[in-house]
C-alpha cells in the first residue's frame, strides 16, 4: 500500500483492496505498506473473520507526525489510535520522521516517507527467502 494523506479516505473502507489483501496474505504472500498506506490494512478481515492486523506488529504515519506536519485537524481520523483499537501492536520510531520499519512475518510496514527504502529492502530480503 502506498502512502499519502489521500489514502486515509480512499483505502480505509475499500472492499476491493481488502479482498485482494486478504487473498495475498492468506496465500502466504507479502503484504506491505508505507506511511499512511497502513490505513488500507485497518479493516481487512481474514476468512476467519478476524482483522488481519489483530495481534500483529506494524507501523505507519504516527499521530505525532500528523501534529508536527500541521494536519492533525484536517485528517478524518487518528490512524495510529485506530490501529491500536483494532488490536494491532503499533510501534513507532522514538524520533518523528526517522526511518522505521516493522516486520511481523509476511506483514512489512514502514512508518513514514523516509522509511520507503528500508521497507523495500525488507521486502526484497523476505522475497529472497522464498
Amino acid at each position: 500500500y502506498t502512502g499519502g494523506h489521500g489514502v486515509m479516505w480512499d483505502f480505509l473502507d475499500n472492499p476491493e483492496l481488502q479482498e485482494i489483501t486478504k487473498n495475498i496474505y492468506e496465500k502466504g504472500g507479502i503484504v506491505s505498506s508505507v506511511c499512511h498506506g497502513y490505513c488500507g490494512l485497518l479493516n481487512v478481515r481474514l476468512s476467519n473473520g478476524e482483522r488481519l492486523i489483530k495481534g500483529k506488529k506494524l507501523t505507519g504515519f504516527a499521530w505525532s507526525e500528523e501534529v508536527l506536519a500541521g494536519v492533525a485537524k484536517k485528517v478524518p481520523y487518528n490512524a495510529e489510535e485506530l490501529a491500536k483499537e483494532y488490536g494491532a501492536r503499533y510501534e513507532k520510531a522514538f524520533i518523528p520522521f526517522a526511518p522505521y520499519v516493522v516486520q511481523d512475518g509476511k506483514l512489512i510496514t514502514g512508518q513514514n516517507p523516509f522509511s520507503a527504502k528500508k521497507t523495500a529492502l525488507a521486502i526484497i530480503e523476505e522475497l529472497e527467502k522464498s
